[in-house]
């Protein structure tokens, strides 16, 4: 089994929280790790980390995607009440500061990146790269550590050249799988809505990422997961499936050659290690 290519497990990752209710991820070592988006309260993640064996004084930075609440409502309490940098574009800080769901100020801690401009934080190597959304300044994030890279894909209107270009190198994959195309289109939100959803700003559906993540699909790409489901517009079961028959379809074998999982919108996914 390709899990164990990597003999000694170095790095965690687990989510604690994904969709429209709050956004956050953890990436780390037993040194350090950090935070991606800050959409769930404080203390469920200060719980959380505790259960999982991670010092809440270990997060060494906390990473933005963009400036819509679910991913940032707790980014204050984080930043200059714990003292922990906020990495985000110029842009999206801006936005952050006009939030009023942020429930914290933001001041000291703020770190400006520009996307496609590698930085580092420990032996993270982080590039930032454009994602359409109907938000400002949407980001991916691509970490490289060691001989491995992980990406994370949230809130993805539509796949563009960019982002098949840092995917591509994914050994770890998070992308959101938001909504069945039927569910959707048969549920109750308002036409406009729906639209926005669908527009190519919005949100990706189970269809478009399954066949983007098979177009992908590589004997070195290892552990996805599948982020922000609705939960008006999907069920994880068919998430599932969807992205599973397209990767049957390019030969892979779930649970053998890729993992693959779906994400909870509000509680903590499993404990992986790599």
């Amino acid at each position: 089994m390709q899990y164990n290519l990597f003999t000694q497990y170095k790095y965690k990752f687990f989510c604690l929280g994904s969709g429209s209710s709050g956004n956050c991820y953890y990436l780390g070592t037993n040194d350090y790790g950090i935070l991606i988006d800050a959409g769930v309260g404080i203390r469920n993640v200060q719980k959380t980390l505790r259960e999982y064996g991670v010092s809440f004084d270990k997060i060494a930075a906390v990473l933005i995607t963009h400036d819509h609440a679910d991913h940032i409502k707790t980014v204050g309490c984080f930043g200059d009440k714990y003292n922990i940098p906020i990495y985000a574009t110029e842009t999206v800080h801006e936005g952050i500061l006009r939030n009023r769901a942020v429930q914290a100020s933001l001041k000291q801690t703020r770190r400006a990146i520009n996307k496609e401009e590698t930085f580092s934080i420990h032996d993270f190597r982080i590039t930032a790269f454009d994602v359409p959304h109907d938000s400002i300044a949407n980001v991916g994030y691509q970490i490289q550590f060691d001989e491995q890279t992980f990406v994370l894909l949230t809130d993805v209107g539509c796949i563009t050249d960019k982002i098949k270009e840092y995917a591509s190198t994914a050994n770890h994959l998070v992308i959101e799988a938001n909504y069945d195309e039927y569910m959707l289109q048969a549920g109750k939100y308002p036409y406009y809505l729906k639209e926005r959803i669908k527009n190519g700003t919005g949100h990706l559906s189970n269809r478009l990422s399954a066949e983007f993540i098979a177009s992908i699909y590589n004997k070195s790409l290892y552990n996805i997961w599948l982020c922000h489901l609705s939960q008006d517009n999907n069920h994880p079961e068919i998430a599932f499936k969807t992205v599973e028959q397209a990767l049957k379809e390019k030969g892979a074998v779930i649970g053998e050659t890729v993992r693959l999982e779906t994400l909870s919108r509000y509680k903590a996914s499993g404990l992986r290690e790599f």
